[in-house]
């Protein structure tokens, strides 16, 4: 129920969301009762809308968020003061499958301008990727990135681009194995029409070695150069840049079936709207597209602790229930080999947006994955190779979580926020705020705006709009804020022995 005050956003909830800050004091009627503020609430956070005893569960989503860590009145402020995660160390599961039929998509019949690639991969930009194996090497990728920018304009080319990163030297096992194939990925990416691998000659990394992890690869589209064998790199690596260019002009847009879309799924700074307005809407649309036969990942697993059971419900089979336990628990074992608390999280943002405990947090944040089958579940540097819902393995830093959505073969990531980030992974990464607050004020930063559901827009209404959108950036009509202002990065995951 919404009062257009506060939200109380399933019938079963003891606790309401403030749409606003509201005073100490202040007269609320919901439900039919007068609830008065016991405290000042800020906006996000959560109000007891009715007494709730000591150790028992405090309910947002209709689900279990905690406990009270002490009797709660009716009116009360309800956060990290007076309540804890109900969460400790690892969970058995059992396969109980849960039917979540769908209607048919209304955007089945879509199409955008993309480009379709030699390989049947389908682009959403046409770019130079300079891809370098090492860290060493990467002011001489950027300044190849600017002369080749400065030298090359055309209709249907959006650039050179390159991607620093520290990692490809003295890195050993897994940790070295991680950097390989998330850059090989990338040396495999739909919107990159033409690739120049740059090797240093010396690191753990050496190109010849990479190309195993590259696999089978054009030799139109993908070329490489060992700086350390070449007198001049700039003069070489400009010669390799103007074949690549040649290479990509040959490429131009095409109407394309909605279907080749795939989308990443993720959220960063988040606040009390994050379930509320952005994350459901992310989800609405997931599923809107996935109906019409394309792609979804969902990542961020430390953000599924707590409603990983609602994901495994949804599993399409019993090999994928296991996929999941495995992702979860093999998650929580990372945490423990380190000797790191299981359920830290949230971070000090999400506290100050009103999130209190980690299994608040995941009820929001799976919402980005809607109500589809999870058809597969991919590791760490896996690429997308089937349509529907997937689930990746990955933390939820943003860096790192972002950029292993783009080497699955996404060509967007959706990034939904309620505090607010400049950053941008190497694809379009789509800022999706959840309050419209935020939304004024970081024009620069977020591109869509969610809280206009809490202003009264109908969620349908809205995902039609984003639907819209999300048609019309793929097709190169419009551009991310990280594609106008320059910001896309990347971080690789690390976990090993530096030398």
């Amino acid at each position: 129920m919404n009062n257009h005050l506060v939200i109380k956003i399933h019938p079963t909830d003891n606790v309401a969301i403030a749409l606003s800050d509201l005073p100490q004091g202040f007269l609320l009627i919901l439900d039919g009762s007068e609830i008065i503020l016991q405290q000042q609430v800020q906006r996000g956070h959560k109000i007891a809308v009715s007494p709730i005893p000591k150790d028992a569960h405090i309910k947002k989503y209709g689900f279990p968020i905690g406990h009270a860590t002490e009797e709660i009145q009716a009116g009360s402020w309800v956060h990290a003061h007076n309540m804890k995660t109900n969460l400790s160390g690892e969970l058995s599961y059992e396969f109980t499958p849960k039917p979540h039929p769908l209607a048919a998509s209304r955007h089945a019949n879509r199409t955008f301008k993309g480009y379709r690639r030699a390989d049947g991969q389908v682009g959403v930009r046409n770019e130079i990727w300079i891809i370098n194996t090492v860290g060493c090497i990467n002011k001489v990728a950027e300044n190849l990135a600017k002369l080749g920018n400065q030298l090359f304009s055309a209709d249907n080319f959006d650039g050179v681009q390159h991607f620093a990163h520290p990692y490809g030297c003295s890195q050993l096992g897994d940790d070295l194995t991680y950097t390989q194939k998330i850059l090989a990925n990338f040396i495999h990416h739909p919107n990159a029409g033409a690739v120049i691998v740059l090797g240093l000659g010396c690191e753990n990394n050496y190109i010849e070695l990479f190309k195993k992890t590259i696999g089978h690869y054009d030799e139109q589209r993908v070329a490489f150069l060992n700086v350390q064998e070449t007198a001049d790199e700039m003069e070489e690596g400009q010669q390799l840049l103007e074949k690549a260019f040649d290479y990509v002009s040959t490429f131009r847009r095409e109407e394309l079936p909605i279907s080749e879309l795939k989308i990443g799924l993720k959220c960063g700074g988040s606040d009390g709207f994050s379930g509320i307005t952005a994350n459901p809407m992310i989800g609405a649309f997931s599923d809107q597209l996935i109906s019409a036969g394309g792609a979804t990942v969902l990542t961020e697993v430390p953000e599924m602790f707590g409603a990983e059971q609602i994901l495994m419900e949804r599993a399409k089979d019993e090999q994928v229930f296991e996929d999941i336990v495995h992702l979860i628990n093999d998650f929580k074992q990372y945490f423990i080999k380190y000797d790191q608390p299981v359920y830290e999280n949230p971070s000090p943002g999400n506290k100050a947006g009103g999130i209190t405990t980690l299994e608040e947090k995941s009820l929001g944040c799976i919402q980005k994955g809607g109500f589809q089958q999870v058809k597969e579940v991919l590791d760490y540097g896996d690429r997308l190779t089937t349509k529907g819902l997937h689930l990746l393995n990955g933390p939820g830093n943003d860096l790192v979580s972002t950029t292993a959505l783009a080497s699955t073969g996404c060509q967007i990531v959706l990034f939904s926020t309620g505090r607010g980030t400049p950053f941008g992974g190497p694809t379009p990464t789509v800022k999706i705020s959840t309050n419209t607050q935020l939304y004024e004020r970081k024009k620069n930063w977020i591109d869509f705006n969610a809280g206009q559901l809490v202003d009264g827009k109908p969620m349908e209404l809205l995902v039609d709009e984003f639907v819209d959108y999300i048609v019309a950036l793929a097709s190169g009509e419009v551009q991310t804020n990280n594609e106008k202002y320059g910001f896309k990065e990347i971080a690789i995951f690390k976990d090993g022995v530096t030398m």
